[in-house]
């Protein structure tokens, strides 16, 4: 981050102080395993099993949040942002621990990828689609949907993959972690409480699985959306795929002027948004400037409107901004 950016410095804080207690209370209070998938944790009027795909945007689109959140508090823009667009919106909350509310996507990313299988069949037995998109932040955008792709037979079912500042080859939290992995024993209580976590770490045992072989899967497009100013996920570069049908995206060079980092990138950043929703139909993409700012609150203010996302605006990102 910039040494005199006061906000973003804030920012960083206050995600660093959620995280933290996060882990605290998974270790107060982890049980053997995660979990079932859980409503709780979606936001309202988005996930409609009732909607039938339009000819326009044939694809369901399935939202996963990053870790240590869920949700409600992860697509409060994004989600009426796409349904405005004319998307069926799904959002699956996934990584829970009994007992732990809110903080979720702390599981084991093999067992988050099950669930993640199993909505993208509910998904497609609802609304008769022969496949799904997916936009996912951080382990939604990287390793999860990629273990499901690679591992548990999702390739066919999915077309496109947008991955937001994903952990795709594990970050360092710009040093942090790496001097986390030198402490005796820092990492096995890490992986007690949370996973998830040990697993995105840079030269963990499953990013080499998920890694061996390349980046992707045959049949399914792939996109990422980075920011330079991501503090967590570093180098930024640990972000970008290599293999055919990748494009790689630095919301930077669309707009000089987003000040977005790992967090912000993947909650209100339009510039992210609208990228992404070039990336889903690129037959109608327009070009990304910083006039695409606003999308996050004109998405925001959308789904106020049409009711997709009522009471929502008091409890903004709560423990993050």
């Amino acid at each position: 981050m910039r040494p005199g950016s006061n906000p973003l410095r804030t920012l960083r804080h206050r995600a660093i102080g959620l995280a933290t207690a996060a882990l605290l209370a998974a270790c107060a209070t982890v049980t053997a395993g995660p979990a079932a998938a859980s409503p709780s944790g979606t936001s309202s009027g988005i996930d409609d099993f009732g909607c039938r795909p339009s000819a326009a945007h044939p694809r369901p689109l399935v939202l996963l949040h990053g870790t240590f959140t869920n949700p409600a508090d992860q697509w409060v823009v994004a989600g009426p942002y796409f349904a405005a667009l004319g998307y069926c919106v799904f959002e699956l909350d996934y990584g829970q621990y009994a007992g732990i509310p809110a903080v979720h996507a702390i599981g084991p990313i093999e067992s988050s990828a099950q669930q993640l299988a199993a909505y993208v069949d509910q998904v497609l037995a609802a609304t008769g689609a022969a496949q799904v998109d997916i936009v996912g932040h951080s382990q939604g955008g990287g390793p999860l949907p990629r273990y499901y792709l690679k591992f548990l037979g999702g390739a066919p079912k999915v077309h496109t993959l947008v991955g937001i500042a994903p952990t795709n080859h594990g970050g360092t939290a710009s040093g942090l972690f790496t001097v986390a992995q030198q402490v005796p024993g820092a990492t096995q209580v890490l992986g007690t409480a949370c996973p998830a976590c040990v697993e995105q770490f840079v030269g963990s045992d499953f990013n080499a699985r998920l890694d061996a072989g390349g980046d992707t899967v045959p049949g399914v497009r792939y996109t990422t959306i980075v920011t330079r100013l991501d503090e967590l996920v570093t180098p930024v570069t640990n972000q970008f795929l290599a293999g055919p049908h990748v494009h790689n995206v630095v919301v930077q060079d669309l707009c000089p002027l987003d000040v977005s980092e790992h967090v912000l990138i993947g909650t209100v950043d339009g510039v992210a948004f609208h990228e992404a929703a070039n990336a889903l139909d690129p037959a109608h993409a327009r070009p990304t400037t910083c006039a695409d700012t606003l999308g996050g609150v004109t998405g925001l203010t959308s789904g106020l409107v049409s009711g997709l996302a009522p009471g929502l605006v008091p409890g903004l990102m709560p423990g993050l901004v």
